[in-house]
């Protein structure tokens, strides 16, 4: 039995040397035997001689075990054996194959054997016996365990050799304490096993004398005193009662009489020291004294026992603290209510008397709000104040009520005082000028922009609509909507950057309060320009039916001077960047163009193989994406001598010869900026006394802008005019072009006659369009 204590389930092998059998579930049921303590592998039985199965259709039929119970373990206690309170320990298992389908029921037995000894939960016994105990009075022992069952069980005991079928103590004759009081027993327990086996237990008996005296209290009655603030644990006072009886009955034991409401409540009494002690809050205000009544009694076998009357006086305290109402309270202040407004009414009251009874009542200092007393414990929360909602939307006033005792007791409530909102904000514009770029050709009905305006009032107060303002020299209307609760703006038309480049309106967003507060924001729109013009060739190589021809001498060197393609884009920006490009028949090589100046030049001499006559193809592309381009042609005609140059210009309507003098261009181009110039001056001055805010860009001032190629631009209303000036060939010329208007400020120049260009303000540069 002992390894089997060591875990709670044995695996029993059952060998199954198992045989097909055809047929139904068999009813009748296999029993089997074997010991505890057995080893794992046994041998127990022989099933397939007992089912008459074969062996070679075991696997086929899917034999398996199944045990009938739930638990995957045996019952049983490791502490006192196996199957307790059971004669038999049985294990239902349940064997199945299939095909047919079979259960056979199995049970094994398991056997004990006397491998336990009997055993006594304690050591030793004591037995307490008055010397005036009578002869023959048994005195029951405890029994003995053993977890062997049946034969292996306890069946004797015995006590100094007198055995008997139970364990119990018989007093054969008189005691007398003065001559032993205590004696010493050997108590045996002897199991039926074969060989036998036995447990002891010593029985120490005691001998006590007869209880003839009853306790006796040092007084009748005892009186005290306590605080009522007594923590719990608190002694109070030290019964004292004597026995003058040995032992057990010389023992005092002390407790209250029982039926004595409220006392075990706020008191108790040590058994034994006779102490008493606080148990329970003391209240004077409920209770000032009590009557205990106090018992003593001894520990003999018939205690006797005597009586005592605690009377117990509470003194008081001050632990009462002022007690707070608010008898009237206002749901809410506005913010600007009139100072001297009562907000509530407070009352103040102390259970205590005396000085302990007289409360004053206080409020912080940095509040706007200040306490008035007007009968001693009623007091008024006055304003004394101005209020702003926005700044403080609730205040939490701590009242504070304290009385004179001693120590000082105080009560503190807090009073949520809610402000509630007048209109004194308006709406508020994060930025007062708003700017909006929007590209050209943008739909109609698209979302541009969203504007945002905070009011700091609440409710009402604060829910923002908006609107534009109307402009006596803009029709809002038909260019700009917008929504008047998100404040989305929306364009009505399409743009087109090439006529206006900014529009200027306000934006005014309202409160919903009474009377209605309302501020106002500019709205900035910038139109950004798209690439929807193609670049346009000049004239003299744009004329319609024009046949575009140049000559140059068969001993021109390499670089020399062919021709200029000028081109205008409407666009601005990289939009309006032109590059000039040059395609030459196959073969020849001859030719280069300047990709931003236009001008054609020759790479190197000519020979004998050139053609006479070479085509030539010219196309002009700007930056802008997707870039858009103009292509012309035009045929170089190689010639012997000098004297049949002929120049390829366009004829003007003034004298040929004055055309052909250098001097002439000269003159013709600083007169021309200089009158640009000086009305660019004027117009710039003009616009500025009487543009407005609300007006489209084209009012803007005209303006004179340099570029790196020797070009000028000028730009008035909403047309800019480029100012192509070059003067390292014998083709110089002058040509102004219009152009897209550039943003509102860029550079201002001065032309002085030996072709040098002093910048007198820089700005914003506006953009080349040739």
């Amino acid at each position: 039995m002992a390894s089997f204590k060591q875990a709670t389930f044995v695996w029993i092998l059952l060998t199954f040397l198992l045989s097909y059998l055809a047929g139904n579930v068999m009813s009748r049921q296999i029993v089997y035997t074997v010991s505890e303590e057995v080893s794992p592998g046994t041998f127990v039985g022989n099933l397939a001689k007992d089912l008459n199965l074969k062996v070679d259709d075991l696997e086929a039929r899917g034999l398996r075990i199944v045990s009938a119970s739930t638990k995957n373990n045996f019952a049983v206690n490791l502490k006192t054996g196996l199957c307790p309170n059971t004669h038999t320990c049985t294990v239902s298992l349940e064997a199945i194959v299939n095909n047919p389908l079979n259960v056979y029921s199995i049970e094994v037995k398991i056997s004990d054997i006397n491998d336990n000894s009997p055993h006594f939960a304690e050591k030793a016994q004591y037995i307490h016996i008055s010397e005036l105990t009578l002869p023959g009075t048994k005195f029951p022992l405890l029994s003995a365990e053993d977890p062997d069952v049946g034969s292996n069980s306890v069946t004797t005991y015995k006590v100094s050799n007198n055995p008997g079928p139970s364990p119990e103590l018989v007093l054969q004759k008189a005691l007398d304490r003065e001559r032993q009081s205590t004696m010493q027993l050997l108590l045996t327990a002897v199991d039926g096993g074969n060989p036998s086996r036995s447990g002891t237990t010593s029985v120490i008996v005691t001998v006590f004398d007869v209880n003839d005296n009853a306790p006796v209290f040092s007084k009748t009655m005892y009186k005290a005193q306590v605080l009522e603030n007594a923590p719990i644990g608190t002694t109070i006072l030290k019964l004292n009662a004597t026995d003058p009886d040995e032992g057990l009955n010389g023992e005092v034991m002390y407790k209250f009489k029982q039926g004595q409401k409220g006392i075990a409540d706020k008191f108790a009494v040590n058994n034994t020291t006779g102490e008493i002690t606080v148990t329970g809050t003391l209240d004077y205000e409920d209770i000032n004294a009590y009557e205990i009544r106090v018992e003593a009694w001894d520990r003999g076998q018939s205690p006797l026992a005597s009586h005592c009357k605690v009377l117990m006086e509470i003194l008081d305290i001050n632990d009462n603290a002022p007690d707070i109402t608010l008898s009237s309270l206002l749901d809410d202040v506005s913010e600007d209510a009139k100072q001297g407004t009562v907000i509530a009414f407070i009352t103040v009251q102390d259970k205590d008397g005396g000085k302990n009874g007289k409360v004053h009542c206080s409020i912080p200092q940095n509040s706007p709000f200040i306490l008035q007393t007007t009968q001693g414990k009623y007091y008024s929360l006055v304003l004394r104040g101005t209020l702003d909602r926005e700044e403080t939307a609730q205040y939490n006033i701590s009242v504070t009520a304290t009385d004179e005792g001693t120590p000082l007791l105080s009560k503190t409530t807090v009073i949520a005082i809610h402000i509630s909102d007048v209109n004194d904000n308006a709406p508020r514009f994060q930025d007062s000028a708003i700017n909006v770029y929007v590209k050209e050709n943008s739909p109609a009905g698209g979302q541009i922009a969203t504007v945002s305006a905070q009011d700091y009032d609440y409710g009402e107060n604060a829910q923002v609509t908006y609107s534009l303002l109307d402009s006596p020299s803009v029709p809002l209307s038909t260019a700009i909507s917008i929504n008047s609760v998100t404040g989305e703006i929306y364009s009505m038309q399409t743009f087109n950057y090439e006529q206006v480049k900014t529009l200027h309106f306000q934006v005014m967003a309202t409160d919903s309060g009474v009377p209605p507060l309302s501020s106002n924001a500019t709205v900035n729109v910038f139109i950004l320009d798209e690439n929807d013009n193609s670049p346009v060739i000049l004239p003299s190589y744009s004329e319609p039916g024009s046949f575009n021809s140049e000559n140059i001498p068969y001993s021109a060197e390499a670089g020399y001077f062919v021709a200029k393609i000028r081109a205008v884009d409407a666009d601005s920006g990289y939009n309006a960047l032109l590059s000039y490009h040059l395609t030459e028949p196959k073969g020849t090589n001859l030719f280069r163009i300047g990709s931003s100046t236009g001008e054609i030049r020759t790479k190197r001499r000519m020979s004998d193989n050139d053609l006479k006559t070479h085509p030539l193809l010219i196309t002009v592309s700007d930056n802008g994406e997707p870039s858009l381009s103009a292509t012309m042609s035009m045929d170089v005609v190689v010639v012997e001598s000098l004297d049949d140059i002929k120049t390829s210009f366009r004829e003007v309507p003034v004298k040929e010869e004055s055309f052909s003098d250098l001097n002439l261009y000269l003159l013709i181009a600083i007169v021309s900026v200089s009158v640009i110039f000086l009305l660019s001056l004027v117009g710039l001055i003009a616009v500025k006394c009487y543009r407005t805010d609300s007006s489209f860009s084209r009012y803007s001032a005209p303006v004179i802008s340099t570029h790196p190629d020797g070009s000028w631009s000028f730009s008035k209303s909403t047309q800019q005019y480029d100012v192509c000036f070059s003067s390292d060939t014998i083709k110089s010329d002058v040509v102004v072009f219009p152009s897209p208007f550039p943003p509102a400020d860029a550079e201002l120049i001065s032309i002085n006659s030996g072709d040098t260009f002093t910048r007198t303000q820089t700005l914003p540069t506006s953009e080349k369009l040739s």
